[in-house]
């Protein structure tokens, strides 16, 4: 075998020769009975007379495609019809015989966005796929367009006649294109590895603890933006016992002794016999139904939506502000179902939708929300909870509240989750005269009969999120805690909160038993490690935490992730603003990088997860030092902290991000000041608009989904009015109109110097496209540097598979065009016309 490399006499021209090369022939499989090869077609290890060729068979890309995923994990061989079939290396190029397929594989490096032409010469019938996406053929020769980082390639051809005769041929489209070719497994992370890897997505225990159930999620190229999911029933030694495969169920319940599964399928309400496996239908056109709970041993509780029907008119009349919804005339109501007729009855009646919070059998009581008034009356809507006693149909009313999140029964009265302004302020733990952001959760203990409420998080910090209840009354919570989100359990009896110690960053899903000791699963990540699942005992400390899934090995297996490092700074007012930065993880500090940063200023803290809508990782890949700090005004840090985000729209905000930047740049020498860049979305896009106005030290600047006027978000937006409940709280337009002015970023658009990427849905409902459209028109009648990028039917996220390869391509080719002096990727994806 000889493998030789000629470089013509252009830097720009690659030829890699295959020559004197002899492929082992695999080993002969015995066959039992005789077999009628004319009726049946074979790929695989067979002697040559034997076998039909998979390119002599009508299915031939099938059996490619089928192949491909196995080419592409495998690193030394692969198992195939019984034999491990072996890698075979052409120097720095692999090879793989599979029974008349050949393929090679290998690694296409680039140090910056890189075009040119692959020419394969001496075979035929060839298909070729860079990071598993087929590419199209024209007379043998491919058209790359390789970002930066690691590609591989794999070219699968059939029955190749002499390897003598075989070329790889790269020709770059100019001096500047350059790209790499190696067999090295180590690569770099990859946007496909951060989207299309497993992921669990949610998590259910049995109440006894003996089964579970976890869905995974993934994407294919081949399934585009469909998630495929496998949802598995497994029993506590994580053994399988039963996989929903035709669909994905929803509101997945377990009855009161776990041994009987209820779920949604089609439509269906279905119930699985867990000891024989015995499947029923309990009940059908169930559409709109959603969040079935065993109620008791023959009962389930759930919700039932109805949307009202079209009436056929051309006009709308609007009943109020929150009209604007779509969803706003769709009511919701709670029922009761018999598991052994089918038949369904409403517990809850009236004209106003019912939430279901909680319910309470032993007692014959269940726990609702509901909105205090009708929609036209509510501009600002409060929530009434209520009690109903199913015996005698009594309802009571326990409160109205403007700042409710949620409510669980305990034993000695009912959990809520609310503003620090709940109940006149009973939560607040702030200086007189100061505001509170009642967006910062805290947990109440109301009594059952509601007239008397206890505030049980004052000093603890954290934001309360998601509210659950275990056996013994005390509270299962999951907290936003500065940049992480953590769980938490509160001990009722001697009045603390405990903090479970998972070993994550970030939780995410979640599911517990109702033992004396619980046992929870739960999925998270850290900033630099991806997804995994626990299993933990919560009340035995020297019961061993277990792993029983870990996305690493599965799909990230010899990738490299950017390292981290922890970069706080005291601001101006002496506050802690707390921070962290991705390195590449080949960082060479005797150099100068380039830097993006990145915040969100809202009312969250941007969280530590290993990706997300945002994948620092993925930047740092790209040659960027990511900041990632964390201004004044987000939950998680204490009441106060948060409170500053209250009539302030990105007064102490702007003067964090501008303040850590430069603590930053002094921190991190290796950075080139002169190459910053800066971007945020929603919030963070106002902040990006708002800082170009009032700083030049950004070579560079991107704004999703920002606001550009506060006075047209506050009147337009679906939710405007709402959030500005809390971020201009009793701030009008005829009040305070310096606020709605002075603070909106197109009044001040002659100042912005920076060069300024817009991205938008144009489906938004939450920040309007038009907020983008009147900064845009500002900057192009002054004559700016700036850019506007619609994605077509996208609303204020971007989700679907292939916008966000493309919106994540967008804004690196952006900042590579501005601050890697490099406007090829740019110029490919935006050619001017």
């Amino acid at each position: 075998m000889t493998f030789r490399r000629t470089w013509q006499s252009k830097s720009t021209h690659l030829k890699i020769t295959l020559g004197a090369f002899v492929l082992s022939a695999l080993s002969t499989t015995s066959l039992a009975d005789p077999i009628d090869k004319s009726a049946i077609q074979f790929i695989g290890p067979l002697a040559e007379d034997m076998q039909l060729k998979p390119y002599q068979t009508d299915h031939r890309d099938a059996i490619i495609a089928n192949l491909l995923p196995s080419l592409q994990t495998s690193s030394d061989s692969i198992h195939l019809f019984g034999n491990d079939v072996d890698w075979q290396a052409f120097d720095k190029v692999s090879a793989l015989t599979l029974g008349g397929l050949q393929a090679l594989k290998f690694t296409a490096s680039t140090d910056r966005f890189s075009q040119g032409t692959l020419t394969l010469k001496g075979i035929e019938n060839a298909q070729l796929f860079i990071d598993g996406e087929k590419q199209t053929e024209k007379n043998q020769a491919y058209e790359l367009a390789l970002s930066q980082g690691d590609h591989q390639i794999v070219i699968v051809t059939e029955q190749v006649a002499n390897w003598n005769q075989v070329e790889l041929d790269f020709t770059a489209k100019s001096e500047l294109d350059a790209i790499q070719f190696s067999a090295k497994q180590q690569h770099g992370l990859s946007a496909k590895q951060l989207f299309d890897a497993p992921t669990i997505s949610f998590v259910s225990m049995a109440p006894s603890g003996d089964y579970f159930i976890t869905s995974k999620r993934h994407y294919e190229d081949a399934t585009a933006n469909q998630a495929q999911y496998v949802t598995e029933l497994k029993d506590a030694k994580n053994n399988t016992l039963y996989r929903f495969e035709s669909a994905q169920p929803s509101s997945i319940t377990w009855s009161p002794d776990s041994k009987r599964l209820v779920y949604l399928l089609n439509g269906e309400l279905k119930r699985l016999n867990l000891k024989t496996m015995q499947l029923s239908v309990i009940a059908k056109n169930l559409s709109g139904a959603n969040g079935f709970q065993f109620y008791d041993q023959n009962s389930l509780i759930f919700s039932w939506s109805k949307s009202p029907e079209d009436n056929g008119k051309l006009t709308k009349h609007y009943q109020g502000l929150q009209d604007r919804w779509s969803y706003a005339r769709t009511t919701s109501q709670v029922y009761l179902l018999d598991i052994a007729t089918g038949l369904s009855k409403i517990v809850s009646q009236g004209p106003l939708s019912h939430s279901l919070e909680d319910f309470d059998a032993k007692r014959g009581s269940i726990l609702m929300s509901r909105s205090a008034q009708a929609m036209q009356l509510s501009p600002e809507p409060a929530t009434e909870l209520v009690e109903l006693n199913l015996a005698t149909s009594a309802l009571n009313v326990l409160g109205q509240f403007k700042t409710f999140n949620q409510a669980k029964y305990t034993n000695e009265g009912i959990y809520v989750t609310a503003g620090p302004d709940f109940n006149n302020g009973l939560g607040r733990n702030l200086p007189q005269g100061m505001l509170a952001n009642n967006y910062d959760g805290q947990l109440y203990l109301l009594s059952r009969d509601g007239k008397k409420a206890t505030a049980l998080s004052k000093e603890f910090n954290p934001a309360i999120g998601q509210l659950n209840v275990l056996e013994n009354g005390d509270a299962l919570i999951k907290v936003t805690e500065q940049d992480t989100v953590q769980l938490y359990q509160y001990d009722l009896s001697k009045k603390r909160f405990n903090k479970v110690n998972a070993g994550f960053d970030v939780v995410e899903q979640f599911s517990y038993s109702k033992e004396r000791n619980p046992s929870i699963l739960l999925t998270g990540t850290t900033a630099s490690t991806p997804q995994q699942l626990k299993q933990l005992s919560l009340g035995n400390s020297r019961a061993k935490m277990k792993i029983l899934w870990d996305s690493k090995p599965i799909a990230y297996k010899d990738t490299a992730i950017a390292s981290l490092e922890e970069f706080n700074f005291t601001n101006k007012d002496g506050i802690e603003i707390k921070g962290r930065v991705y390195l590449p993880h080949n960082v060479d500090k005797s150099k100068k990088y380039p830097a993006l940063v990145y915040y969100y200023g809202g009312t969250s803290p941007v969280t530590r997860g290993f990706t997300g809508r945002y994948p620092f990782n993925l930047w740092a890949e790209h040659g960027y030092v990511v900041y990632v700090v964390q201004p004044t005004g987000a939950t998680g840090f204490g009441q106060e902290f948060s409170a500053k985000h209250v009539n302030a729209w990105g007064e102490y905000t702007a003067n964090d991000i501008i303040d850590g930047t430069k603590a930053f740049l002094n921190q991190y020498h290796f950075v080139d000041s002169k190459r910053v860049g800066n971007l945020g979305a929603s919030y963070g896009g106002f902040m990006t608009m708002l800082l170009a106005t009032k700083t030049d030290m950004f070579s560079a600047s991107i704004a999703h989904a920002g606001i550009s006027n506060i006075t047209s978000y506050w009147g337009q937006g679906w939710w405007g009015y709402l959030y500005s409940n809390e971020a201009s709280k009793n701030s009008y337009p005829w009040n305070n109109p310096a606020l709605y002015s002075q603070h909106s970023p197109v009044f001040h658009a002659d100042k912005v110097t920076t060069p300024l990427l817009l991205l938008h849905g144009d489906s938004d409902t939450n920040v309007p496209v038009g907020e983008s459209h009147n900064m845009y028109t500002a900057l192009k009648l002054l004559g700016k540097d700036v850019e506007l990028i619609e994605y077509k039917g996208a609303d204020h996220q971007i989700f679907a598979r292939d916008k966000r390869f493309d919106w994540w391509d967008t804004m690196l080719a952006y900042f590579d065009k501005n601050l890697k002096e490099q406007p090829q990727w740019w110029q490919y994806l935006y050619a001017e016309k």
